[in-house]
């Protein structure tokens, strides 16, 4: 009986995604000209993307928000996934960045799902709660700044229904995070978030391995 998870070295890692990662043509486009520009590291990795993708199936998910967006690669894998009456409110700061993820949402033809909104991601989660969002989402995906993943886990709480889940991505900070001599304040803030996390008996969760590490955290 194995005991812990099972760590990826290289080679085993090759393995895993030539056997499971589904990553279509269009998605792998949209990597391959993010990847040049700058914060290419904010990118989500092909199998979290398939990963949210197959949460959407399961839980059937119509209402959502995404918490930073980034040129759209998660937004399109969790719109696609949901049905055509499905919903997604995606936050970010960069009309830059956004306007490439409009292209390939155009593309896709999930466009019509997402109601991409710029600004300060607190603000629109404040200004959603005001005009009477709270306990309507199904899901929230947070992918953002790390000093305010408390601010948006929080604001999530309440935006979701019971039985809906927040999904929060870089929670293993690529291993920084068991790094005594790493005190950014980037790093602090997922610490504080994990351990957030791990003592809210408002929700059931889990961490996964998959990519910088999921916490999946289902409000009960």
């Amino acid at each position: 009986m194995v005991q812990s998870t099972t760590p990826l070295d290289g080679r085993l890692y090759r393995y895993y995604c030539e056997v499971s990662v589904r990553e279509p043509e269009i998605l792998r486009r949209l990597r391959a000209e993010t990847i040049p520009l700058p914060r290419a590291t904010m990118l989500l990795a092909a199998e979290q993307g398939q990963f949210l993708g197959l949460l959407m199936e399961l839980t059937g998910a119509k209402t959502g928000i995404e918490v930073g967006t980034y040129t759209g690669y998660s937004a399109l894998c969790m719109a696609a996934a949901m049905p055509e009456d499905g919903r997604l409110i995606s936050c970010d700061l960069s009309k830059d960045w956004t306007d490439i993820a409009r292209r390939y949402w155009t593309e896709a033809g999930v466009a019509g799902k997402i109601d991409l909104r710029l600004g300060d991601a607190v603000e629109t989660l404040d200004s959603l709660i005001a005009e009477g969002g709270e306990g309507t989402c199904d899901f929230v995906f947070i992918d953002a700044d790390k000093p305010n993943y408390i601010n948006y886990y929080e604001r999530s709480l309440t935006l979701l229904r019971p039985g809906g889940l927040a999904i929060v991505d870089n929670v293993l900070w690529r291993g920084d995070v068991v790094d005594p001599t790493d005190t950014r304040e980037t790093t602090e803030a997922v610490r504080a978030f994990n351990l957030h996390v791990r003592d809210d008996e408002r929700v059931t969760m889990s961490m996964v391995p998959i990519g910088d590490g999921l916490t999946l955290a289902r409000k009960r």
